[in-house]
């Protein structure tokens, strides 16, 4: 087997049916080709929903889910292996939207196990990273009242757009906050907020919104028919106080060990990890996806030196070791959920 060490990545951005990537763009220092890039998939080996888009390809021009598949306690561990199979249980994106989302929602995992053939949902989190001329961005989270399951399927059989995202709870986010998002509740991201987003493997979303986004409404159901499809959406009234746990501001963020910060809010364990680390950090042999948000250092290993450059992506194999962070620098470390039994 090739010896395994950390391999900065090239951005990896499939065409998609909303706009934005300037923004992914302004942050590597390398336009993408076209306006419907606003996804970067770092360190994927989850494909799009019906296809084979979105896979990363290694330098040595084999994908990363192959590259698992021969060597799979090299690159995720054995005690990952054992739980969680050849899958990373992991996706991170950089996400750009140069216009709102449409209103969507994601299954939880025993909803995918039942429908979708899938042990995992799409529980995803978001970091923030920019938000329009530097003020506020806003983001949709669930509703604010009960919506009946009546009001929901008239809502989007007529497509009144503006009346499930006027039924939402509409939350201020700036760079640095960390907001949680739960399998099963509707959300939406308005134009011009850029953000990591960390997730489950998959590529299942329900666009309960597709009117103007998704031509005729083109696997806006992941082809299982709305009767089924909605019984994803969570109908309930979700409060001020409960949307407010899952949002984690900067000065939030809770010291794990020196140089490191836990990033997400309470909950996000069972799904995936993020640390924001810096100077100092020492970092234990795992599976991880680094993004480079500030700042310049290096990742020194047993094996060598990976420089660290704000923009950069860089992704860490199990079998490359321990590592140490280097130099004036702020780097999200994005990992899988712990093999501690926990898995689906």
């Amino acid at each position: 087997m090739p010896e395994l060490r950390p391999v900065a990545l090239p951005a990896n951005q499939p065409r998609h049916f909303y706009r934005g990537g300037a923004g992914i763009g302004r942050f590597r220092g390398a336009p993408p080709p076209d306006e419907y890039r606003p996804e970067d998939w770092v360190g994927s080996a989850t494909s799009r929903f019906g296809g084979d888009a979105g896979l990363t390809v290694l330098p040595d021009g084999r994908s990363l889910r192959t590259a698992i598949a021969e060597d799979p306690a090299g690159w995720l561990g054995p005690e990952h292996v054992r739980a969680w199979g050849e899958s990373p249980a992991l996706l991170v994106k950089l996400l750009d939207a140069g216009q709102r989302l449409p209103v969507h929602v994601h299954p939880t995992r025993e909803f995918a196990r039942d429908h979708l053939g899938s042990v995992f949902g799409k529980t995803e989190a978001w970091l923030v990273m920019d938000v329009p001329d530097g003020g506020e961005g806003r983001v949709h989270l669930g509703f604010r009242e009960d919506v009946g399951d009546d009001r929901l399927r008239e809502w989007i059989r007529t497509q009144n757009g503006a009346a499930l995202l006027g039924a939402m709870n509409e939350v201020a986010v700036r760079p640095g906050d960390a907001v949680l998002i739960p399998a099963g509740l509707p959300h939406a991201i308005d134009a011009g907020v850029f953000l990591v987003e960390v997730q489950e493997p998959t590529d299942f979303s329900i666009v309960i919104e597709w009117e103007g986004f998704l031509p005729a409404g083109a696997d806006a159901d992941l082809r299982l028919g709305w009767d089924t499809a909605v019984r994803c959406v969570d109908g309930r009234g979700h409060g001020a106080e409960e949307v407010g746990r899952l949002v984690r501001r900067p000065s939030e963020l809770p010291e794990a060990r020196p140089g490191v910060r836990r990033v997400w809010p309470e909950g996000a364990d069972p799904f995936f990890r993020a640390e924001l680390v810096g100077a100092g950090a020492e970092l234990d042999p795992s599976f991880a996806v680094l993004i480079v948000l500030h700042g310049s250092g290096e990742l020194r290993g047993a094996d060598g030196m990976v420089p660290l450059g704000a923009g950069r992506t860089v992704l860490v194999p199990y079998g490359a070791g321990p590592a140490t962070v280097h130099g004036d620098v702020e780097v999200l470390r994005c990992l899988p959920p712990v093999a501690d039994g926990s898995a689906p």
